[in-house]
């Protein structure tokens, strides 16, 4: 087997499902969980209306590129959201459907990464642990960019040595990020556009929270919104990720595109024809429907909205926890060690949060994510609501 498997870490649910082990919680109290950031918003009706209304096309096999239809909604929706010029982002070339921005990502950095002794995939931290198992199955070494609350929980790229972006294959941008919510600027993102140029590397960027937002009138910034302002319509060096998974409460149907550069694209798409990963015609044609509709991302944004209201009215006389940017994650500071918080927060509640170091690696000396719980607020009103109750409760009690 490839020796590299061996250089991947448990999992963050692992880790917790160790944490947890052998804790009896209370009986009395129903299991709330804020750790996995799973959709619990109901499907638009609309969109299973599709699905079941071409659940014939499961005797069609569907092709890797996706069908035009799709692709010209995807690249409809990307000059609607992020203010293209209008035409830049031809279905044809600049947009790819993907089974999800999981398997995209991981897949991208495979084609993407040159193997060399001495290449870099560089990432936020803490992360979403995709990158860096990305990163070690292609050949290379993730590299971590901490992430901290004295910078608003964005890597400080100023400080970044020169050889190690003139070594940096990929760069990955999560934006809105995960697991602090934290939103870059668009001056940030064209600064980054700037060295890729400068040391010849790739961006990433890794959106797919960027419709959960609090304010309607300060939408996060993307990746190819910033291309955009700098009259780079090519989209050179720059490529996206986006779900249906949080905009349109759909994690279960797996879709997702990846956009940009064209001449990234073309070669991933190669790839993508051996890989075997193209998207069923039925998700195509409900995925259609969504990327379509504004309606529902917008209901879905004020149930999310009022939820944040209702927790951190409870949670603040307590914590130091603030509305975070953007995503549906509160980054929260803990009182005592994020781990033993989260195992007696089980223990005394009967509540699941997760531990911010089991989403961070140590770089120099300081593990960022040590002293804060990731809570999704992705369960109903009421158990949001019941949660931060229990946690008052429970910070209470300490």
């Amino acid at each position: 087997m490839n020796h590299d498997l061996d250089r991947l870490q448990p999992y963050p649910f692992e880790k917790l499902a160790v944490l947890k082990a052998g804790i009896q919680p209370p009986d009395s109290l129903e299991h709330i969980s804020l750790g996995i950031g799973e959709p619990k918003h109901p499907a638009p009706p609309f969109v299973q209306e599709v699905l079941a209304n071409n659940l014939d096309c499961l005797s069609n096999y569907p092709t890797t590129k996706g069908m035009p239809e799709l692709r010209e909604a995807i690249a409809g929706w990307c000059e609607r959201r992020f203010e293209l010029q209008s035409g830049s982002m031809d279905p044809e070339r600049n947009a790819l459907p993907v089974n999800g921005t999981r398997e995209a990502i991981f897949a991208f950095t495979q084609a993407a990464v040159e193997r060399k002794d001495d290449a870099l995939v560089v990432s936020p931290n803490p992360f979403y642990q995709i990158y860096e198992g990305a990163a070690y199955l292609a050949g290379a070494e993730p590299h971590y960019l901490n992430c901290l609350a004295e910078n608003g929980f964005i890597p400080d790229y100023d400080a970044v040595p020169a050889d190690i972006w003139q070594r940096c294959q990929l760069l990955f941008v999560c934006s809105p990020g995960n697991p602090t919510g934290a939103v870059h600027s668009i001056d940030t993102l064209k600064k980054l556009i700037a060295l890729a140029d400068e040391h010849d590397f790739i961006i990433c960027s890794d959106e797919c929270y960027s419709e959960l937002y609090p304010d309607e009138n300060n939408k996060p910034a993307g990746l190819l919104q910033a291309c955009a302002e700098l009259g780079r319509h090519d989209f050179a060096r720059c490529i996206v990720f986006h779900s249906l998974s949080k905009r349109s409460n759909l994690p279960g149907m797996r879709s997702g595109f990846i956009a940009g550069d064209a001449s990234l694209l073309e070669p991933f798409l190669l790839y993508r024809t051996y890989h075997g990963c193209s998207m069923p015609v039925q998700h195509q044609l409900a995925s259609i429907a969504a990327w379509n509709d504004e309606a529902h991302v917008l209901e879905n944004r004020s149930q999310y909205r009022h939820k944040f209201e209702a927790v951190l009215r409870i949670l603040q006389p307590v914590m130091d926890v603030k509305q975070s940017d953007a995503s549906f994650y509160l980054w929260a500071p803990t009182p005592i060690a994020d781990d033993e918080f989260a195992k007696g927060l089980f223990a005394q509640q009967n509540l699941t949060v997760l531990p911010g170091r089991y989403l961070s690696r140590e770089v120099d000396g300081v593990v960022p994510g040590e002293g804060f719980v990731r809570m999704a607020l992705v369960a109903t009103v009421s158990e949001c609501v019941e949660a931060a109750e229990r946690i008052r409760r429970y910070i209470e009690s300490l």
